[in-house]
């Protein structure tokens, strides 16, 4: 299970203690997905996060540390976004193989082609079998626009 994995991948770099930075990003890793564990509690969900839920809150950390990444590049500060650029590795241990460009485009052409999509009113069904298919793996805004494009 994925939580089991990031408890021990802490665990290890704790008894390092050369790995400041990987310790610190393991521990925001495992305080999002509490939040998010207390979050289901709320909802009447005893089980707590499911693993694509946990695959949901990896990828939306990457992406928000690329994007302060540029931020810090684009303010003249080379040192944070290295920084950044270092807790990215760091959580996409966690994350499936990302697919590539080509791969995007055949799961996309091959997902419009099994619902028989015709406009941009069947995107929401197909977003959804993609996300569905492909949680953590797929950059859903490259797909949505490659989406956007061929069912316009």
């Amino acid at each position: 299970m994925l939580k089991e994995q990031i408890n021990t991948a802490l665990k290890s770099a704790m008894k390092a203690k050369d790995q400041k930075l990987r310790v610190a990003t393991l521990r925001l890793i495992n305080a999002a997905i509490k939040d998010r564990d207390i979050a289901a509690r709320g909802d009447d969900r005893c089980d707590g996060v499911t693993e694509q839920e946990i695959l949901a809150i990896l990828t939306k950390m990457v992406k928000q540390r690329e994007e302060s990444a540029a931020a810090f590049e684009k303010g003249c500060r080379p040192e944070l976004a290295e920084q950044e650029r270092a807790e990215i590795e760091v959580i996409r241990e966690f994350l499936p193989r990302q697919l590539s460009d080509d791969e995007i485009k055949v799961a996309v052409t091959d997902v419009i082609d099994e619902y028989d999509a015709s406009g941009l009113k069947d995107m929401g069904k197909c977003m959804g079998a993609l996300k569905e298919r492909y949680n953590g793996s797929m950059d859903f805004g490259q797909a949505g626009k490659l989406m956007k494009d061929r069912l316009s």
